[in-house]
Order: C-alpha cells, then structure tokens, then sequence
C-alpha cells in the first residue's frame, strides 16, 4: 500500500508558500513509513515554475499551474494575456483533474483554504464526494495579518463554517508561546477547536553541510527578493567586519535591473548572487544573517545558533512585522525597522554578532518533527483533541 498526499500552495509572491509545503513533504517522506508502515508518494501543486528549482522528495512530483501574481488592482495573470477569472478557472480545474485522478489520503492547501477566487472549492467537493476518506487540512503560518485584516478576510470566504465544510483540521505552522493566533482574533472563534500547532517549521531543514568557505563571510537574503530591493541595497553598503566577506543572495524574482542597483551599492568585500542553491547550509556557517520577515527566512536561521537581523516587509499584509516584533519580544533575534533602516545599523549589527551565537531553546522549532506523527493520527481519523495530547 501507499499513502498518497497532495499539497498546495497558490504562489502569488515570493517562494515561501510553496517551500513551506516541500519541507512538509520531505518530513513526511522521512518519518510516515516507519510511523504507518506504507510509502509516501505525492504532488506538489504550486503556482510558480520556479519552485521546481527545489529538488522534491522521492516519489513525488510537481504539478506547475499558470501563475498569478499581485498588482495595484488585486490578483492578475502572472504570464498570460488573460482575465483573473479566466486564469483562476484554468488553475482549478487542473487542479480538480489532478486531484480526482489522484485520489489522495491526505491533503494539504497553504494559507488560502479555497485557493485565489475560490479557485480550489470544486477541487475540495468533488474529494469530499469521491473520495470521503481523505483527511484535508488547512496549513497556517504562524501570523496571518493584523486581526481585522484577518477577520475581514474569512468573513469574506463564509466565516468558520465554510471552512468547516470542506477541512478537517487547521495545523498552524507556530508556537503559541510566541504568537497564538486564536488570542489575537486573526482566527475566528469557530475553527479554534480544530487547531493543532505544529511549531516552528525549523528545525530538520536538510542541508548538505559541504563546503567551507574560504574566508568567514555575513550573510543577506530577502527571499524570493520581489520586495526586496531597499533592505538588499541597504545592507550591500554596509561596512563589512574585518577579515569577512558578505554575500547578498536577492532571490530569483528581483528584476535585473534592480539586482543592478545592488551590485552597485556594494561594498568590495560584498558579493552579490541571484540564488544559492543551498541556503541552509549558508544560515549555518554564516557569522551573521540580515532578511526580510518571511516565515522561511526566519524559520531556515533559527534553525541554527546564527544571529540573526529581521528587516520586515513594509508594505502590503504587517505579517512580517508582527513576526519580527513576537520572536524579538522572546529573544530569538533582532529587528529593524525598514523606514529607518540604514547601512550604519546593519554594520553595527554585523559588527556585535561576530563570535556570538544566538540561543532559541524557548522556541518550539521541531514543527517538521511534529508533521508525520499528526499526518498518521489523522489518517487514522483520531479525535482533534486526541491527537493535540498524543504528538
């Protein structure tokens, strides 16, 4: 027997929907079989062709649906000449294809339960018609936005009891300690009972541990680097600490020309990349990290002992900032304003980090620890308050 799963990330911005989802898939890929006695096989429905650049787990594979992106006027088209809705359309329905052909025991859906424009509500009916034993759940990062903003939100998608319809469980990718959703009001009231925390997806992030750089090196990411430039800039002129280099990764979706302006900002010690291919291996031997608030970015650092500078996103959804502000107010790294943020601050982070290493054992970051064991109790259909003990 196999135990099929599929996992979906609708992919607007940035990577960090989709790489949340393949670190799922790589933790359920390890520890499921032994937990469950069957092989794990499954799909990755993402909505950038980039994201194919990651290397998926052993037995499973992507389905690339046409990509959207966000403008002045909400959601758009990211490639084709065509409408919202008629790009949506086509994203559901192969979605709904790929799914019914499937037939998967376990579905995962990142952040939007209904996908763009309730894109994915055909798909979630028909697997509730077909295949009614299919355990579907609603994957949450650890903040979602400010409360109203949150709230207004749901509402918008039917409140709890739509959600209830189509998903048997709400996994947020957190600590509660550190930020508990419910108690802010981001989640409304009627999908609290059906919420497990998972902690912090950090911990268990493989990484090859290969190389060793020739001379100690400080380290700049912003992602996926759509938004990253100001932050990106910023810290590419900035001083550099004696005997180190820097390296500033700005992400594959920086456009060129801004990528220019970085490089011509840097400093001589600073090197500037469009991508690495290997980014946890960085964070690890790095002296010191400077990025955006991005939950990937933070959960791939805090997965080791490297200080850490968060320099949160200043537009669109406050997630990051209210991120930043959680995981500083407990001591797990440091933050920065963006409308302040300039070169003589990230020097001078620079300069205290060097020989120091942060300490985050009062943060649960085993939440890919967490994955298998929940997946095999609610396949098993164990009650939601059973499995909240049990893991």
């Amino acid at each position: 027997m196999v135990i099929r799963v599929a996992l979906f990330s609708h992919d607007s911005v940035g990577l960090g929907h989709v790489r949340r989802n393949l670190a799922i898939a790589h933790a359920l890929t390890r520890a499921l079989p032994a937990l469950r006695g069957e092989e794990v096989t499954g799909i990755l429905l993402t909505g950038d062709a980039g994201a194919t650049a990651f290397p998926a787990p052993r037995g499973w594979d992507w389905v690339v649906l046409p990509g959207i992106t966000v403008g002045d006027g909400g959601y758009r088209s990211r490639h084709l000449a065509a409408g919202i809705d008629r790009v949506t359309a086509m994203r559901g329905g192969a979605a709904a294809g790929v799914l019914s052909a499937f037939g998967p025991d376990l579905v995962i859906v990142d952040r939007h339960p209904f996908g763009v424009h309730g894109e994915l509500t055909a798909a979630l009916r028909i697997l509730r018609d077909e295949q009614p034993s299919c355990v579907t759940v609603l994957g949450l990062r650890d903040v979602l936005d400010r409360p109203a903003v949150a709230r207004e939100e749901f509402r918008l998608l039917g409140g709890a009891a739509a959600v209830r319809e189509l998903y048997d469980a709400v996994w947020v990718y957190g600590d509660p300690a550190v930020h508990d959703m419910r108690v802010t009001g981001e989640l409304p009231r009627g999908l609290h009972d059906l919420v497990f925390h998972t902690g912090y997806l950090a911990n268990g992030r493989s990484t090859s541990m290969r190389h060793e750089a020739a001379r100690p090196f400080v380290l700049t990411t912003v992602g996926g680097g759509a938004d990253g430039l100001r932050t990106a800039m910023t810290a590419a002129a900035a001083e550099v600490p004696e005997g180190h280099d820097h390296l500033v990764v700005t992400g594959p979706q920086m456009p060129e020309p801004d990528r220019a302006l970085v490089r011509a900002a840097a400093t001589a010690a600073t090197r500037v990349v469009e991508t690495i291919s290997d980014m946890p291996d960085l964070v690890h031997r790095a002296a010191a990290v400077v990025g955006m608030g991005g939950y990937n970015t933070v959960c791939e650092v805090m997965s080791s002992p490297t200080p850490l500078l968060v320099v949160p996103r200043a537009s669109r959804r406050d997630e990051q900032r209210i991120r930043a502000t959680a995981l500083a107010r407990v001591g797990a790294v440091s933050s920065a304003a963006p409308e302040t943020l300039d070169a003589r601050t990230v020097a001078d982070f620079f300069a205290r980090s060097i020989g120091h290493r942060s300490a985050r054992s009062s943060v649960d970051l085993d939440g890919l620890a967490a994955v298998a064991p929940l997946a095999a109790r609610s396949l098993d259909r164990i009650p939601q308050e059973v499995i909240a003990h049990a893991v």
